[in-house]
């Protein structure tokens, strides 16, 4: 039975997350392992200004999904997508998972499956085992997800070894980032340049309308484990709460040995949780997620509410905005210092070039065909998915797709990949996916 300082917080937080959403007509949405998403088109202003999205739903971000470890997913997507001036058709990827033995349900239109076309569905069917943290599922069909099919896929562990750091960890205590652009994707020609920062769905855009945001209760005194997740499409983010300390104990699905700072990088695709200690006076704190690149100087502050959230405690007033600072001289996050809670042993020799198989993955841009090339080459979808023809064993996989753009790995193998960064705008992240 929940104590009641217990059920008050959870009360709490989700009375003021409801009211948040309320005023999108999105309210937050709890999904199970046994689901069906439907994919649609909407009208939405998540920062005060309307365009056409993309839903699951109805809502944007999409359900959280919320299953415990070793649990088998069963999620019917049923695609209703209608606006001719968006993309219609859909596939979902189900980010951070293995895919062990099912890799048709990857998600990655052109390569595991067919995209998924109006008035049809698809039945994703996987299992959970061996995997618990935080993760995401979006959109892999074109840019799509930049439209608003992006929402938390969280799995959660009974036996969770950090459980004695935190007193709250559940829907209330998740954090999404995302970057939000005025354009609908299909329309956007040249470099994308974000226009609002979107946590937990809703943000303001530099000279808009001071729309309401997200807001986190917390009760002073307990201890919660945030789960944050940049489903951004392109910027990262410094990620930090006036006045409160993160101690990271997970990084992309896996337990890491705490590790206290007082910012994050976190970079598309990334999640992190950290335990946030609510021990500071009872007040308003900003939450705050500096991009690296938007319009109008987005990237450059949080003037307006830009950027930002509200962290409040039970009893601070309701209606006032924080006026907290962020520390003169931050901890910030060094990638150095993460390590993992148990020890995995590394394949290969401890050096550069130690590894069975040792690939360069030399990335490069041609602005006048405005196409990106890996080792000179570019990526041509096929009109069968690489998967299905491979599975009729009509062809080899090296014989479906442009000479170099299939690398074949020996089994029981290590293999170091490289990948020097520093294209378009440097210096650059890229988000690079192996399943």
């Amino acid at each position: 039975m929940l104590s009641s300082s217990r059920l008050l917080s959870t009360t709490l937080a989700s009375v003021v997350l409801a009211s948040s959403a309320a005023a999108l007509s999105i309210p937050p949405a709890v999904t199970g392992p046994q689901a069906t998403l439907v994919v649609s088109s909407a009208m939405a202003a998540p920062d005060g200004f309307e365009r056409p999205v993309t839903v699951v739903n109805g809502l944007t971000p999409a359900p959280l999904i919320k299953v415990n470890t070793g649990d088998l997913l069963q999620i019917n997507v049923v695609n209703n997508l209608t606006d001719p001036s968006m993309f219609r058709g859909t596939s979902i990827h189900w980010h951070g998972m293995y895919q062990h033995t099912t890799n048709w349900a990857d998600g990655v239109a052109g390569v595991n499956q067919c995209p998924i076309s109006p008035g049809d569905s698809f039945l994703y069917q996987f299992s959970t085992t061996g995997q618990a943290g935080t993760f995401w599922y979006h959109s892999h069909y074109r840019t799509q997800y930049c439209d608003g099919l992006r929402g938390p896929l969280v799995i959660y562990d009974p036996n969770d070894p950090a459980a004695y750091m935190y007193d709250f960890d559940d829907e209330n205590t998740i954090i999404t980032l995302s970057d939000w652009y005025h354009l609908q994707s299909p329309s956007i020609t040249g470099i994308a340049a974000n226009d609002a920062t979107l946590i937990n769905g809703i943000g303001r855009y530099p000279g808009g309308p001071q729309v309401d945001l997200a807001e986190i209760t917390v009760v002073q005194g307990k201890r919660y484990r945030f789960r944050i997740i940049a489903m951004s499409c392109d910027p990262n983010y410094i990620f930090s709460i006036d006045g409160h300390p993160l101690t990271i104990i997970e990084a992309d699905g896996q337990n890491t040995q705490p590790y206290t700072v007082d910012s994050i990088q976190i970079l598309a695709g990334q999640r992190y949780s950290v335990v946030l200690n609510a021990d500071q006076p009872v007040d308003n704190y900003w939450i705050r997620a500096l991009p690296n690149s938007g319009n109008y100087d987005l990237d450059t502050g949080f003037s307006g509410g830009t950027n930002s959230a509200i962290l409040r405690y039970f009893g601070a007033p309701m209606t006032v905005d924080p006026t907290s600072t962020p520390p003169a001289n931050p901890v910030a996050f060094d990638e150095t210092f993460l390590h993992p809670l148990v020890d995995v042993p590394v394949p290969g020799e401890p050096y550069p070039g130690g590894a069975d198989v040792n690939l360069n993955l030399a990335l490069d841009f041609d602005e006048e065909a405005w196409r990106f090339y890996i080792n000179g080459i570019t990526f041509q979808p096929p009109t069968i998915p690489v998967l299905l023809q491979i599975l009729s064993g009509a062809e080899a996989a090296q014989s479906l797709l442009p000479e170099g753009s299939v690398y074949t790995l020996p089994s029981n193998a290590s293999i170091e990949i490289s990948i020097p960064g520093g294209l378009i705008s440097s210096p650059v992240a890229y988000l690079v996916e192996i399943g």
